[in-house]
C-alpha cells in the first residue's frame, strides 16, 4: 500500500465522486420526464368550460385529467377536536402512549409504545372555483383517502408527561412498568384549502362533475396546492439533483486533475 504514488482514499474520494454524480444526474433526468409528463397533462377549474368539454366527449368522461379548485363541503364539515372554529372535511387524530419497562438482565429502563389509536374521519366534499358565487359546477372528490399525495395538515400536536398516582405507582411495582407521556396529533384538511386532484373527471348531472381513481394503473393524486405551485415544486426538486451532478462531478474532476499534475511534477523531478 505504501508503494502507491496516490493515496487511496484519494482514489477512493475521486470515484465517489464521480459515482455520486452519474446517480444525481440519473436522478436528474427522472424528475425532468416526470415534470414533462406532468405539463402534458390538460389542467381545468370546475366551472362551465370543463362542463362543455365533457359534454362533448364519448361517454361523457376524461381519461386523465389536473383539476385545481378549493375545497368544499357537500354538508356539515367536520370540527376540530382541539382548535376551536377549524373545519375540515378529513381529519385524521393519533394518539400514542409511550411507556418504559424495567429490563432486569441490562438493569436499565427500556422505552416502548404502550398504546396507538387511530382515528380517520372524513365527509364528503367537492372542488369549486374561485368564482363559485357565480358559478354552481362543482367537481365531486371520489374516495380521497384513497389517493396518494401528502394533503393533510396538523392543526394540533401536544406531548403529555404522565401523572405520578397511585396506580402508576403499583404498575410500577407489580409489572415493572411506568408511563412516560402521551402524544395526541391531529391533521385536517381544511375548507377552503386549494387542491389540485389528477385522475378521471366524469360528467354525474347537469354540472356536478365527479374526480375518481383513473383506469390503467395511472395515479390519483390530490395536492393541496395550485396546480402551477405543483410544477414549481417538481423544478426545484429536478434543479437541486442538476447542481449536485454538477458539483460533484467537477469535485471529482478537479481532484483527478491535481492527482495527475502532482504524479507530472514528481515524475518530472526523478528525470531530472
Amino acid at each position: 500500500m505504501s508503494d502507491l504514488p496516490v493515496n487511496p482514499l484519494v482514489l477512493i474520494g475521486i470515484g465517489s465522486s464521480f459515482a455520486f454524480s452519474g446517480l444525481f444526474y440519473h436522478l436528474y433526468k427522472e424528475k425532468e420526464r416526470e415534470l414533462k409528463a406532468l405539463k402534458e397533462i390538460p389542467v381545468f377549474r370546475p366551472d362551465e368550460d370543463l362542463v362543455r368539454v365533457l359534454n362533448a366527449t364519448p361517454h361523457r368522461r376524461l381519461q386523465y385529467v389536473a383539476v385545481e379548485g378549493q375545497v368544499q363541503a357537500d354538508g356539515e364539515p367536520l370540527t376540530s377536536q382541539f382548535i376551536p372554529r377549524c373545519y375540515g372535511v378529513i381529519q385524521k387524530i393519533v394518539t400514542v402512549e409511550h411507556w418504559k419497562y424495567w429490563d432486569p438482565s441490562a438493569a436499565k429502563w427500556n422505552s416502548r409504545i404502550g398504546f396507538k389509536k387511530e382515528s380517520n374521519n372524513s365527509v364528503p366534499f367537492s372542488l369549486i372555483s374561485q368564482d363559485a358565487y357565480i358559478s354552481d359546477a362543482s367537481v365531486r372528490v371520489h374516495n380521497p383517502l384513497e389517493a396518494s399525495g401528502c394533503f393533510l395538515k396538523r392543526v394540533y400536536y401536544k406531548m403529555r408527561n404522565a401523572e405520578e398516582d397511585l396506580v402508576n405507582a403499583l404498575l410500577q411495582t407489580v409489572g415493572g412498568e411506568k408511563p412516560v407521556s402521551k402524544e395526541e396529533t391531529e391533521e385536517m384538511l381544511h375548507v377552503g384549502t386549494t387542491m389540485t386532484g389528477f385522475g378521471e373527471v366524469v360528467l354525474e348531472r347537469g354540472q356536478v362533475m365527479r374526480l375518481q381513481a383513473p383506469r390503467g394503473g395511472r395515479k390519483y393524486i390530490l395536492v393541496p396546492t395550485d396546480h402551477n405551485s405543483f410544477l414549481d415544486s417538481h423544478r426545484s426538486s429536478a434543479t437541486m439533483w442538476k447542481v449536485l451532478s454538477a458539483f460533484t462531478g467537477i469535485t471529482g474532476t478537479v481532484v483527478l486533475a491535481c492527482v495527475i499534475h502532482s504524479l507530472m511534477n514528481k515524475r518530472d523531478e526523478r528525470s531530472n
